[in-house]
C-alpha cells in the first residue's frame, strides 16, 4: 500500500478587524484572487478543504503535499498572504474523519 502524502493546515487571519465591514475594493479583489488560487489547488488534488469563519475572523486551508516545505511555499504564495491582506500560520495536520 502506498504511503499517503503528509497533510497540513494553514490558518489565515485578516490584518484588519471587522474585515467584512471594512475591506476596501482592492482587498476584496485580492480575496477573490485567494479564492481562485484555492480553486486551482482543489483542481490539482492538493487542497482537501478550505473555508472562512463567517464573521471573517479566520479561515482554514487543509492541504496534502509532498512536504512541509511545499506546504509553506503554497501558503506563502497565496495572494492574500503575499499581498498582506491575511496573516498565516502553518501546522502539520491529519484529517482523521471526513464525511463523503
Amino acid at each position: 500500500m502506498a504511503e499517503q502524502k503528509p497533510q497540513f493546515i494553514y490558518i489565515v487571519k485578516p490584518l484588519k478587524e471587522n474585515f467584512n465591514d471594512t475591506a476596501t475594493e482592492e482587498e476584496n479583489k485580492i480575496v477573490g484572487e485567494h479564492f481562485s488560487y484555492l480553486q486551482k489547488l482543489l483542481e490539482n488534488g492538493t487542497l482537501i478543504l478550505a473555508g472562512p469563519e463567517l464573521n471573517a475572523e479566520f479561515g482554514i486551508v487543509v492541504l496534502q503535499t509532498d512536504s512541509g516545505d511545499k506546504a509553506r511555499e503554497i501558503m506563502e504564495n497565496d495572494p492574500a498572504v503575499k499581498k498582506n491582506v491575511f496573516t498565516s500560520e502553518l501546522y502539520p495536520f491529519r484529517v482523521s474523519l471526513i464525511r463523503n
